[in-house]
């Protein structure tokens, strides 16, 4: 067994603070400098996993409108969606959202303004070819007929309530969800084993699901999958579900673009990058990034002081 911990003396106990911090920067930098083909595919992966998690919602809480509490639905609907999160974290893949935690590498100036930006692009088209590729999936496998259409019927609710939020309401609720999302990433730089990893997961995203908070990549599924039934399903299953496609008229590729999912991710971007990984930053890697001046730059500071300190003498 390697030595591990302070002083070489074998620890199993969690990273503290500080070093999750160092842990995220490092993490940071190998994220924005994967090659294009590895980061590309790992996204695709990580779409698919937050829409299998999406799947799994969607089937728990099909028909449990009105026969139980609207909390325990959420609560439910949250435990099972966390399968996306553990799959990407512990499987390995790259997610949009928990990547706007790369900017505490990047304000610590250990990955430039392109690399990340590169990143972040090329995982977000990624996270939506997986994510709506799991969509197309799920529907050509007749998924939404299950329980007599009660699955379809809750994918179609679910994505056009999604439509439905208003622009600053969007940015505020993805705000808050990748808020959670980046902690329970966060947490998860503490672990020194599987198990701690899926522990660390479970709550945050179990919250934001169940507080009803919007998250970009999972509507990567949610919504085309709504989409997907609305212009697909057969006559059988709207006289199954006692409804038609022109209930749902509001539903549209558009409105799901620019009335949800760039909102969405402005709020995302917000939650992540600012109220997560900023903080974190600012607390624990800002002290570092100083005592780790150039010796040049450090050398002109002291030589300033030392001249000031004279001058004041005299």
């Amino acid at each position: 067994m390697q030595p591990n911990g302070v002083n070489g003396i074998n620890s199993f106990d969690a990273l503290v603070p500080p070093e999750m911090a160092a842990k995220a920067e490092q993490v940071g930098v190998k994220k924005a400098r994967m090659d294009f083909l590895d980061t590309f595919v790992l996204a695709v992966l990580a779409g698919a996993f937050i829409g299998l998690g999406a799947v799994f919602a969607t089937t728990v809480t099909a028909g449990t409108a009105g026969a139980l509490p609207y909390g325990i639905v959420r609560l439910l609907a949250g435990l099972v969606f966390c399968l996306g999160l553990i799959l990407v974290i512990v499987g390995g893949a790259e997610l949009f959202t928990g990547n706007t935690l790369i900017v505490m590498a990047w304000d610590n100036r250990k990955v430039t303004t392109a690399q990340m930006l590169r990143n972040w692009a090329i995982v977000y088209a990624a996270n939506f070819v997986g994510g709506a590729g799991t969509a197309l999936l799920v529907f050509l496998a007749g998924h939404h007929m299950f329980g007599n259409g009660a699955v379809g019927a809750a994918a179609l609710a679910t994505a056009n309530a999604k439509v439905h939020l208003g622009f600053v309401q969007a940015i505020a609720l993805g705000t808050l969800c990748n808020a959670l999302v980046c902690l329970a990433v966060w947490l998860t730089f503490s672990a020194r084993t599987t198990t701690d990893k899926i522990l660390a997961i479970v709550f945050p995203i179990t919250a934001f699901v169940a507080a009803g908070f919007e998250h970009s990549v999972a509507n990567m599924f949610f919504i085309p999958a709504g989409l997907f039934i609305k212009a697909g399903a057969t006559p059988e299953f709207w006289a199954a579900i006692g409804s038609s496609p022109a209930s749902f008229g509001d539903l549209t590729w558009g409105a799901f673009l620019w009335r949800n999912l760039l909102p969405v991710t402005i709020g995302n971007i917000i939650g992540g990058s600012v109220l997560v990984g900023g903080v974190y930053r600012l607390v624990y890697l800002r002290h570092r990034r100083q005592a780790t001046a150039a010796p040049g730059e450090m050398a002109l500071h002291t030589a300033a002081a030392v001249g000031s300190t004279a001058g004041a003498a005299r």
